[in-house]
This record gives structure tokens, sequence and C-alpha cells, in this order.
């Protein structure tokens, strides 16, 4: 059996902020204090991002002129800005909104009532409440209140990819299983004070959206796009290379340069290990979905696999226009590709904390 995707729904926060706004936001609020402007300014030119969605600019602010009001300048070299109490009452607040008009969207776009939803999962590395987004959402949306609820927190990037195991399996163990997924990131939350270029790296990139899914076992008219299979690996000796923790100022991550070196020594001979007992090759997926985990994360893989960088082009995309969103990222990929009728089979990447490698197999 398979899971397919019945609908997808996006949402993004309605203000935004250009990537060199951005870049003069953070060189203002902490990076002149401790002599990093010009770093600053030079890694978030080259991250490929053009503009980010916050759910930190206010609605009254001109986001071109003051930026994040969430974040005041920093007092000297030791400050870390908000606490993570406060980073966290400000997810509690904004994650349920951005959330329910993803799930909206997936509704209407797979024509299904919210009362036939069975099973209900949320993915979401960025936040931590209780009662949580799902409780919230099953309120808003009038969800059956015997939903079943599944949470996938604090996966990272890779974090759909595990909802969609778990989203695929409830479908195949029950077929009148109708499943809902939502995946719900506020990066903007955590923006380092910080002089580490890992952190800068990091702040350079993320940002906030959400996306949920919509499916079933059933096979709908037209070309419905199914997930066929999944594969998961955790390199030895990489648990150093990414990491995401939580500290007194907001989650830090950490991102080695080495990492589009060992994804690039390891992913084809895996792809190709995977695929073949399913009578495919690299040469035969005509569609590739890469999560934009950075510009080199996405030529790295386009060498390792011996695919044109065309071929990521639609990731390049969505990375210029929304950032890295975190889990979401890889859906608003997809949702591109099924717009323009990308052909089929494709396979889709994403990496993640440990280090780890996750891969979607669509049909």
């Amino acid at each position: 059996m398979t899971f397919t995707m019945q609908g997808l729904g996006l949402a993004i926060p309605l203000r935004s902020l250009s990537q060199e706004r951005a870049a003069e936001h953070a060189v203002e609020m902490w990076g002149d204090a401790i002599g990093r402007g010009k770093a600053i300014r030079g890694l978030y030119r080259r991250s490929g991002v053009e503009r980010r969605h916050s759910v930190l600019i206010d609605p009254s602010d001109d986001p071109e002129i003051i930026g994040q009001s969430f974040y005041a300048p920093s007092r000297d070299a030791s400050d870390g800005g908000p606490s993570t109490r406060v980073r966290m009452e400000r997810y509690e607040q904004e994650a349920l909104p951005l959330g329910v008009r993803a799930c909206e969207s997936a509704l209407e776009a797979a024509s299904v009532d919210p009362a036939r939803i069975t099973h209900l999962i949320t993915v979401s590395c960025s936040g931590f409440s209780a009662p949580g987004v799902d409780i919230g959402l099953i309120e808003r949306l009038k969800l059956p209140r015997e939903v079943s609820r599944t949470h996938l927190g604090f996966m990272g990037c890779h974090g759909a990819f595990n909802g969609l195991r778990v989203a695929k399996a409830f479908a195949d163990s029950d077929p009148q299983a109708c499943v809902l997924m939502c995946c719900v990131e506020l990066c903007s939350l955590h923006q380092p004070y910080s002089d580490d270029p890992q952190q800068i790296v990091a702040s350079s990139l993320f940002s906030d959206g959400s996306a949920a899914v919509v499916g079933n076992s059933s096979l709908p008219e037209g070309r419905p796009w199914r997930l066929h299979s999944q594969r998961s690996l955790v390199p030895p000796e990489t648990q150093d290379l990414m990491s995401w923790r939580i500290g007194d100022h907001g989650f830090w991550m950490s991102l080695a340069p080495q990492v589009p070196d060992v994804i690039g020594e390891l992913l084809r001979p895996w792809v190709t290990d995977w695929l073949r007992p399913l009578g495919l090759s690299v040469e035969r997926i005509p569609t590739w979905a890469v999560h934009p985990g950075g510009p080199r994360i996405l030529s790295a893989c386009t060498a390792a696999l011996e695919i044109p960088p065309s071929a990521v082009d639609v990731s390049r995309e969505v990375l210029a226009q929304n950032g890295n969103m975190s889990s979401p990222t890889i859906l608003f990929i997809l949702d591109a590709l099924r717009r323009r009728n990308a052909p089929l089979p494709c396979v889709a990447l994403a990496f993640g904390p440990g280090l780890t490698i996750e891969a979607a197999l669509w049909t």
C-alpha cells in the first residue's frame, strides 16, 4: 500500500524582510558590538536567500527600515538577546495561527471535511508548549475530539520525512484512515547574538513557514503523488557535524563546514543501493526535491549524484524566496513541482541533526 497526497497547503507570515535588510538588522542588533559586521554581511550575501518571512515583524513596522522589532540592540558583547522563555512565549502565540492557515489550505485542496480526519501529526523543532499546536488545531479546525495525535519534535530540517513515514504507516494499517500532517516552524525566534561563524551562517538561512498535507491510501483521479518508499541513514562519526540544542537565549545550531563533503561522499552509493531493489537508478529519476540547507549542500548533492545543477532549480527558488524554513521547506518544493507537472518518479532528500539523511520516493 502507499500514502497518497490528496491535498497540500502552505502558509508564510504576512510580513517579510529582504536579505540585505536582514543582514543590516543583524549588524545593528549585535554585529557591530562584537566586531563582526563585515562577516555578517558577507555570509548573508552568499546564503542564496533573497527574502524571508517572519512572525516577528510587527504589522505597524516598515520592515525595510525597522526589521524584526522583537530583537533589541545588544547592551554589550555578553548580551545574548531575548531569553528562551521569552522566545517560547512568542512561539506559543504565533505557531498555531500559521499552522491553521496551512491546514485549512490543505483540507480545501483535498476537498476533505475536517470531521473526516482520523489521525493528526504535528512536526516542529523550533518551539515547545503543552497543550501544543496539535490541541489548538483540534479546536480551531473542529477536528474530531477522538482524533489520534502524534507529535514529532526537534528532528530538524528532515522532520517532514519522519511525519510522512508515520502518516504512511497509519494509511497502510487502516484503509479508512485520513491523515492530516502539519509542519510549522518559527526559526526567526532563534536568531543568536553570537560571533560564532556557524551561528551566523544559520541566522543567514533560517525563516518561518508552515506546510500541511492531507492524505490516505486511496487513489484519486488524475496524477496523484504517492509516497512509495523511504530510507534513512545516520552515518558513523558525524554527530558533531550538525546539532540543534536549547540554550539560555534560544536554540543554537552547529553546522560544520564538512557537512557538504560528507554528503558528497555518501549520497550516490546510498541512493543507488536504495533504488536498485525498486527497479530504479539515479539516471531514471527525472525529478529531484532536495532540501536547501544552503547553496553548498545543493551543489554537493548535484555533484555527488552526477545530475545537472538545474535539477535543483526549484530548491534554489524556494530558498531564495522563503529562506530555509526547516521541516516545511521540502513540502514547499514538492508543491512547486506538482504545480509544474514535474514528471514522476521524484526523489526527495533532506539532511538534519545527527548527521541524518532522509530520502523519499514519490511515484
